[in-house]
């Protein structure tokens, strides 16, 4: 364990072996950090949170602090993030709260970026990127794989699919369904992740199957009424359909369209 002399620490604070902390650090009650995780200088970390083994948290981050939402009142919450985490300079990363279960979570081997910002109650899954300045509201839920482009803003309680991808500076209102890239301001749909597809090795059948599925929300006219019975005929031989599907028909904001 190697923490520098000008850290502040509570004695509250549970340390896994290997923890590193850097000058000027602060550390507070309630906080958990596993083993090889590195702290860089001038982190303030709030509890109740409870950090994994071998994330790197960069400077200046903040994490576990209060929400920012007028509704909470001290009430118990809590910041879960999991392992090989790298959460860079100026990251800001908050609490839960009562409405929203009473917890924001991240999980394993994330790239936050610089400047990032993770709001109460958030859901964030494994292998996400997020570049420079891109911003999630309250209740926002990510899924695996998904990459948010710099300066992305998510509106509160959307949901973004797994291997979707969020072009620079995307405002998104709405759900946006996995393997879809939106861009803009609104977002909009604009084809299928199929890039990022290949590289992590979908089959070219999965692909031409999430083609088909695509063109039929997105391109053939049909009100959506119309689309997901011819949706679920095709989702019952292609498992990445039926994700698909059941991501539109479990959409509570409605999705990108």
């Amino acid at each position: 364990m190697s923490v520098h002399p000008t850290a502040i620490i509570d004695d509250a604070v549970k340390l896994g072996e290997n923890v590193e902390i850097g000058p000027y650090s602060i550390i507070g009650a309630g906080v958990e950090i596993g083993a090889g995780t590195v702290i860089g200088p001038h982190v303030v970390i709030s509890g109740p949170t409870k950090i994994g083994s071998d994330n790197h948290i960069f400077q200046f981050a903040s994490i576990g602090e209060v929400p920012q939402d007028k509704k909470f009142h001290g009430e118990d919450s809590v910041l879960e993030i999991g392992d090989r985490n790298q959460i860079r300079e100026f990251v800001t990363i908050n609490r839960g709260t009562t409405d929203g279960g009473g917890i924001t979570k991240i999980g394993s081997d994330n790239w936050l970026m610089a400047y990032i910002h993770v709001a109460h109650d958030c859901i964030i899954g494994d292998n996400v990127i997020f570049s420079n300045g891109a911003s999630l509201a309250g209740h926002v839920r990510v899924d695996d794989y998904a990459i948010l482009g710099g300066f992305t803003l998510v509106h509160q309680f959307c949901h973004i699919g797994s291997h979707a991808f969020c072009g620079m500076g995307s405002a998104v209102s709405k759900d946006v369904p996995p393997y879809v890239i939106v861009n803009g301001n609104p977002a909009h749909p604009h084809g299928l992740n199929l890039e990022g597809l290949k590289r992590r090795g979908f089959s070219k059948e999965a692909l031409k199957s999430l083609r088909d599925a695509y063109k039929l929300v997105y391109r053939s006219g049909l009100i959506m009424e119309e689309a997901l019975p011819k949706l679920e005929q095709m989702a019952t031989s292609v498992e990445q359909v039926a994700d698909f599907l059941g991501f539109i028909k479990a959409s509570t904001r409605g999705i990108i369209r």
